[in-house]
């Protein structure tokens, strides 16, 4: 029988022995304007037209030039609900919400929203925070990340598990009065810790259903998942990958800011060691100029000889 959060999207990530893909949005490139809604949404249900298992969205509640980018600038909630209903089965990801600038109470009934709008297709990605302005922003003292985002995981379990929950936090209480809905299609979302989020990787292991972790240089990555698996089991392993597709197929690969710039055969080789080390899903982000040519390259060159 399935675990309590095991609900289709994450079955469709994580249930298949072999490594699975997803992209992610803006799947046109446009991260500091608003992205075309018609393409992007032509472009997601391309994508899992040609075997993409899972599409993610950011969470960026403000624009910071500093930082470089605004996310795929819709709000996650919404964006995901419309994603939903342009595509049939393909895994709706956050990569990842940012727990700590977010009342956990309407994370809560957003996200069991979006996911029984899917057909339980939701899988969370959640995260702490890294743009510094943010939290004077949302009056959140930036050294309590750490304690605000334990506090909202532990909200965010109770009401999905429990009906007219009792428990207090930072955020405020609830005293058996007021209940949450609607529910999730599961027992609770799976949620996916990203990076170490101000937590140590046995907390990450406990709580989480998964840890979602950014490029490592394959040494390095090697160590990571040794000590996850000691820690976690069989739980889920995934990563995000920047890939820039060479148009020759033999070169060698150039290192890109979290991730490469090569050709398909190296890539073959590089994501059969991911699968070879134990990695689950890779969230690659396509760095070609045409958005349809990358993916679909990627999936003709990359994903069926995989």
């Amino acid at each position: 029988m399935a675990s309590g959060h095991e609900n289709a999207g994450y079955r469709r990530l994580f249930d298949d022995d072999g490594l699975t893909f997803g992209t992610g949005f803006p799947l046109t490139g446009a991260n500091r304007s608003t992205p075309p809604v018609d393409e992007e949404l032509r472009l997601a249900a391309h994508a899992e037209t040609i075997g993409f298992d899972g599409l993610w969205a950011r969470d960026v509640p403000t624009y910071w030039p500093k930082f470089g980018d605004a996310g795929q600038t819709f709000d996650a909630w919404p964006w995901l609900s419309q994603v939903a209903a342009h595509t049939d089965d393909v895994a709706l990801g956050t990569a990842s919400i940012v727990l700590t600038l977010r009342h956990p109470l309407h994370v809560a009934k957003s996200a069991a929203t979006v996911d029984r709008l899917s057909d339980g297709r939701l899988v969370l990605g959640v995260a702490t925070g890294d743009r510094d302005p943010e939290f004077p922003a949302f009056d959140v003292d930036r050294d309590a990340r750490g304690d605000r985002f334990r506090e909202a995981v532990t909200a965010l379990r109770a009401v999905w598990r429990d009906e007219f929950p009792e428990l207090e936090g930072a955020w405020g209480s609830l005293e058996g009065e007021l209940d949450v809905v609607p529910s999730p299609t599961t027992e609770t979302l799976p949620l996916l810790p990203t990076g170490y989020a101000r937590q140590s990787r046995e907390w990450i292991a406990e709580h989480g259903d998964g840890w979602l972790f950014y490029h490592l240089p394959e040494r390095t990555l090697e160590d990571y998942l040794e000590n996850w698996r000691a820690d976690a089991g069989e739980k889920p392993f995934a990563m995000a990958v920047r890939v820039e597709l060479a148009d020759d197929p033999t070169a060698e690969p150039e290192p890109l800011h979290l991730g490469y710039r090569a050709g398909a055969e190296w890539f073959r080789d590089y994501f059969r060691e991911l699968d070879e080390l134990s990695v689950d899903h890779v969230i690659v982000s396509i760095e070609n100029d045409d958005s349809e040519r990358g993916l679909t390259r990627f999936a003709e060159e990359i994903l069926t000889e995989l």
